[in-house]
């Protein structure tokens, strides 16, 4: 179980019948002066380390909008850290490596939260799984490179770069793991869905990973220079009343980059929470915490960029859940899915095209309309555009998760946002997932699941996933509906991509 690594020996555990590492560095400790700064080497360590244990979750706020982590989890700056699954009998030959990046908005989360994640593939189909950890909140995802001084540097994308930073240690540590680097499918939901489709346009990450599947990517959620640039402004202000002894002013370069690198870790994410919470109102439909087009590590917005076949030509599967939006309520109100966002976002288009749009959800902005709405601007409708523009370059396959229990069915949550990874992770036998399937539909939703799986793994061997699932187009739109018999559809809700179309060209 002992293994060399960057940086030195490692030794896991076997732990359900496999071989598991956990806590593993890929990068240096961004603490102190890397605060704000690219992920550096890994510090050498003497001796052998234990990799028994998970590394701290990146900080976040445990009681904020979504749910983070309970106090009994570690949770550091100290958090560039990734865990290794691997089969009981190391490969005869190199075995394909699935990559996946957790999701939460860029605030919450960690590689941890999913009990036992990731090894029912490793079972089931023999690969090497390795999940992340990488800086989340203003330390991950604001930009305020605008303050740096030649004392103090700040960069961004740091959430980005560190997900470059584990999948480099990857390709040079993988085999050491009976793993593949030539063969890493790199996968995510959600923000780490957005992370992908990001990723897909990042010039550095070329060669990285082989394949890629984007699920219920923000795909559209990466926003220009200037607007991140005006989202660091609003947060230094909040950051600066979060520290109750400063008389730091955030309008000097000097100060502000005093300010950012001596704040507490807890005064850092309060004022992260404060300004998730204010955005949403402020400027609907957009997310602060996202990567940034810095002209650096991401020159472009990735949908131009996959547009203009400037991103990388990886087979890809793209999908989103029948009802993404419908979660979105209460604590977790974040989209243009209330009364006053979906008329500001209405405002910004010609008649005709809100007319063509409203058409689509009858009662908007009524709440069951409006989340749909919110969802299909979010998740949906960048999502049909990435796998258009990126199936004229490399195999693109589209799918649409619709099955659900009649738990959710009966609360109108039906085939929600996150939903997919219970069926994916084998996470109905827990006790969430139990409650899930009390009222019926268990048994359906645990063989879509297995259904699922096999087309995950199927493509991380072979690049396609099944003779049963053909290839998206844009003159032939064929799409995986996922339910409890699948189907494949020509061009679903035709009517309504083509009314998105005309209500955002630009996208």
């Amino acid at each position: 179980m002992r293994v060399e690594v960057t940086g030195g020996a490692v030794d896991g555990v076997v732990r359900r019948g496999l071989r598991m590492w956990r806590g593993i560095p890929y990068a240096a400790p961004p603490v102190g002066a890397l605060r704000l700064r690219r992920p550096h080497p890994v510090v050498p360590w003497a001796g052998i380390r234990s990799a028994e244990r998970f590394g701290p979750v990146a900080p976040q706020d445990r009681n904020g909008q979504f749910a983070g982590p309970p106090t009994s989890v570690p949770m550091s700056e100290d958090c560039l850290t990734l865990n290794v699954i691997a089969p009981l009998e190391p490969p005869a030959i190199p075995a394909p490596v699935m990559v996946f990046i957790h999701g939460g908005a860029y605030s919450v989360g960690s590689s941890r939260e999913i009990h036992a994640q990731g090894e029912g593939l490793v079972r089931e189909g023999g690969v090497v799984f390795v999940n992340l950890n990488y800086r989340l909140g203003a330390l991950g995802y604001l930009d305020f490179s605008s303050w740096s001084t030649p004392q103090s540097r700040l960069e961004s994308n740091l959430g980005l770069r560190d997900q470059i930073a584990a999948l480099e240690w990857v390709q040079e540590n993988i085999a050491a793991f009976g793993g593949d680097p030539d063969s890493v499918t790199l996968f995510g939901e959600s923000a780490g869905g957005n992370a992908v489709t990001t990723l897909l346009s990042v010039p550095r990450a070329a060669g990285l990973f082989a394949r890629a599947i984007a699920q219920s990517s923000p795909a559209n959620a990466v926003y220009p220079a200037e607007v991140a640039a005006e989202w660091a402004a609003e947060y230094l202000e909040l950051l600066s009343e979060e520290v109750d002894d400063s008389s730091t002013e955030s309008t000097t370069e000097e100060d502000a980059a005093a300010l950012l690198l001596s704040a507490s870790v807890e005064a850092i994410v309060a004022a992260t929470t404060r300004m998730q919470r204010r955005v949403p109102d402020a400027r609907p439909g957009t997310m602060p915490l996202a990567p940034v087009i810095d002209g650096d590590l991401l020159p472009e917005r990735p949908l131009d960029a996959i547009k203009a076949g400037r991103a990388h030509p990886v087979p890809l599967i793209i999908g989103t859940n029948d009802r993404e939006g419908s979660l979105f309520r209460g604590r977790l109100d974040i989209l243009a899915s209330n009364p006053r966002r979906v008329r500001a976002i209405f405002a910004r288009t010609k008649k005709k095209a809100r007319k063509a749009l409203k058409a689509q959800y009858p009662g908007l902005p009524a709440r069951r309309p409006a989340a749909d709405f919110g969802g299909d601007f979010a998740f949906w409708f960048p999502s049909v555009k990435l796998a258009e523009r990126h199936s004229r370059f490399a195999p693109t396959y589209m799918y649409r998760f619709d099955i659900a229990t009649r738990l959710l069915r009966l609360t109108g949550h039906d085939a929600t946002h996150g939903l997919e990874l219970f069926a994916l992770f084998d996470r109905m036998s827990g006790a969430f997932g139990r409650m899930l399937g009390a009222l019926g539909g268990r048994r359906a939703f645990v063989r879509a699941g297995r259904r699922m799986q096999h087309s995950w793994l199927s493509f991380a061997r072979h690049g396609q996933p099944g003779e049963h699932w053909p290839r998206y187009t844009a003159r032939h739109r064929r799409t995986l509906v996922i339910d409890r018999v699948d189907r494949i559809e020509e061009d679903p809700r035709a009517e309504r991509r083509r009314a998105w179309q005309a209500f955002v060209p630009h996208v």
